[in-house]
């Protein structure tokens, strides 16, 4: 879907924004640093505009409160007044005793109206229009405590307001609860993964784990077929074709692999191949499959002499080791990770004398024998551990048998020490 699909695309994009009324190429870092600033930027000024409405309101208060303390003076005032001009006159001409109101005008904040230091206060425009316009309900009792309640609370309010506009803490606090409560409101849980990097698709992603038959001839040839293509018969079954040979061929290796299961190839110069079960060329079971040397670089003169199945888990390939064996009788013993990466056109397994040859590579453990078996029937048994582990690729190994000049080995084998 990845691959041969819409679900996963990229595309290129100019991150030029405005920022400031500047135009300024951007990443995602400076775009959330550029919100964050502009989100401080919100919650100031919207704190500086709820301080202002606050105070407003509060200076408008604390004339009513001067007015209701005052509140014989203030009648008389008005009455005699011929018209509502000259009583607005009258009253900011006149210092008001402020004593009773005092804490209250000091509790408000606001730098532009104090009580002065004999105790009086001067009425600006808004208070003397609100004076004017004050119903008489209000002057009652409960009407001077509601005035007063409200002068507190507007007190309280106007505190916090000027603790927000002088702690940058105080204004980061309040955007992270804004954008939890967005979150909370609005918020969707996510549908994708933001990575580091988008990882490349390749043809292995998209093959199906699956069981195979591998099959391989004694003259080269390949293949690969799916398991399930093969039925379980009864004791006495004719059984089926598992490959189509020619003269003088037959099969020499036949086993079971998934396929994402690493495959190594080792030449009879010493070279070693690495492919995937999935990348062998699939047939029918009559079919005679593909020649190794069309799959692999091969050299004129030079064959695959032992194929090697691993673990998928090529991390698991450290705890194992893998013991080479050749025709003059030389072994050497490595570990299995040496080989995990193997470039596309193979790499050197092991160093061979003139005329020497790969003739088994095997995987084994120290709790193992290795056992060695002549063209002329001599064998040597012995135990893997008395094999040295070689760090490297390029030594002929030590002696494992001692041959004859028209000797040589035909056969290595892994077995339980006993």
């Amino acid at each position: 879907l990845y691959r041969f699909t819409p679900l996963q695309s990229s595309f290129g994009c100019n991150l030029v924004a405005l920022n400031g009324g500047r135009p300024e190429l951007m990443n995602l870092k400076d775009f959330i640093k550029a919100f964050c600033e502009f989100r401080e930027e919100v919650v100031s000024r919207r704190t500086k505009f709820l301080l202002g409405k606050a105070r407003e309101r509060a200076h408008v208060l604390v004339g009513l409160a001067i007015a209701v303390a005052n509140i014989d003076e203030v009648i008389a005032l008005i009455r005699k007044a011929p018209d509502p001009a000259t009583a607005r006159e009258q009253l900011l001409a006149r210092e008001w005793p402020a004593r009773d109101v005092a804490p209250l005008v000091e509790l408000i904040a606001d730098p532009r109206h104090k009580v002065s230091r004999e105790g009086t206060y001067r009425l600006s425009e808004e208070q003397a229009r609100a004076i004017l316009d004050l119903r008489l309900q209000r002057l009652t009792a409960l009407g001077r405590d509601e005035i007063g309640d409200e002068l507190k609370s507007l007190g309280e309010q106007i505190k916090d307001y000027l603790d927000i506009l002088r702690s940058r803490a105080r204004i980061v606090a309040i955007i992270k609860e804004e954008l939890t409560a967005v979150s909370e409101e609005f918020g969707t849980p996510r549908r994708t993964e933001i990575t580091d990097a988008g990882a490349e698709m390749e043809d292995e992603d998209l093959i199906q784990r699956e069981d195979m038959v591998v099959t391989v001839s004694h003259t080269g040839y390949i293949k690969r077929v799916p398991l399930d293509t093969y039925r379980a018969q009864r004791r006495g079954g004719k059984g089926r074709s598992g490959m189509a040979t020619r003269e003088e061929d037959f099969v020499s290796r036949i086993f079971v692999a998934n396929t994402h299961t690493p495959v190594l190839f080792f030449s009879s110069r010493g070279m070693v191949y690495k492919m995937k079960v999935w990348r062998l060329p699939q047939a029918a079971p009559q079919a005679r499959g593909k020649a190794l040397i069309n799959l692999l670089p091969l050299e004129k003169d030079e064959r695959i002499t032992t194929i090697l199945p691993l673990p998928e888990d090529e991390e698991s390939w450290d705890q194992l080791d893998v013991m080479f064996a050749t025709r003059r009788g030389k072994v050497r013993r490595n570990k299995l990770s040496d080989f995990v990466e193997v470039r596309q056109n193979g790499k050197i397994a092991m160093k061979l004398d003139e005329g020497d040859e790969i003739l088994g590579v095997a995987v084994c453990s120290e709790d193992e024998d290795v056992l060695l078996t002549t063209a002329n029937g001599q064998a040597i048994r012995f135990p893997v551990s008395d094999v040295r582990v070689f760090s490297g690729r390029t030594s002929t190994g030590v002696r494992g048998i001692k041959l004859e000049n028209d000797d040589q080995v035909i056969s290595m084998a892994i077995l339980r020490h006993v």
